[in-house]
């Protein structure tokens, strides 16, 4: 468990506080894998016991299937999962099982808004694995959660750390640009916010 503090640690320096959920609960975890009918087990009920990027929130009545993600952590785009959103796109992708597409005992913990493409963890393995609408998944591209965050952390530590979300979506609703309070930010309304300064 150290090993996969230390690597979410190595993330949560780079995000805002306020994308960060509390921790869940026991009984919230237990509910979830019991609706999905998993058991989360190791490094992922870890993860979730100390962080639930959800925490409490709902999703609007019309969002996309991943509504509530916590976005600028995963390079491509994706968005890490909270429970809420970890229940909705394994309810996605169990409408899939029947194909061969998916099983039960992959735990969706990343998707794109969409839930085309993501990452999983099997849970009876706590192996890490990715799904990509069109392809087969691919199981075991992580031995465990820890080294999936630890991927993540380097390669955030590669990337160039991007402008705060915050002062470019006041920037743009002082200067009359609609933006969601979630989600990516267009490129051409951050180009617009790094050429004004």
């Amino acid at each position: 468990m150290d090993d996969l503090q230390r690597a979410w640690a190595r993330i949560t320096a780079r995000l805002a506080p306020h994308t960060l959920g509390g921790p869940a609960t026991p009984d919230a975890v237990a509910g979830a894998a019991v609706r999905m009918g998993v058991e989360f087990t190791g490094d992922l009920r870890h993860w979730l016991l100390t962080v639930d990027l959800d925490a409490g929130r709902r999703p609007a009545a019309h969002a996309p299937l991943v509504a509530l993600g916590c976005p600028g952590v995963l390079p491509g785009g994706a968005l890490l999962l909270g429970l809420t959103d970890i229940e909705r796109v394994h309810r996605q992708r169990m409408n899939l099982a029947g194909d061969g597409l998916w099983r039960r005992e992959w735990v969706p913990v990343a998707a794109e808004a969409d839930g085309f493409h993501g990452v999983f963890v099997s849970t009876p393995t706590g192996t890490v694995g990715r799904w990509s609408e069109g392809e087969d998944p691919r199981e075991d591209t992580h031995p465990s959660l820890a080294a999936f965050f630890r991927d993540v952390g380097d390669r955030m530590d590669e990337a160039p750390r991007p402008v705060a979300e915050e002062p470019v979506r006041a920037w743009a609703r002082a200067h009359g640009i609609r933006i969601n309070d979630r989600g990516r930010i267009p490129a051409d309304v951050r180009r617009a916010y790094e050429d004004a300064d």
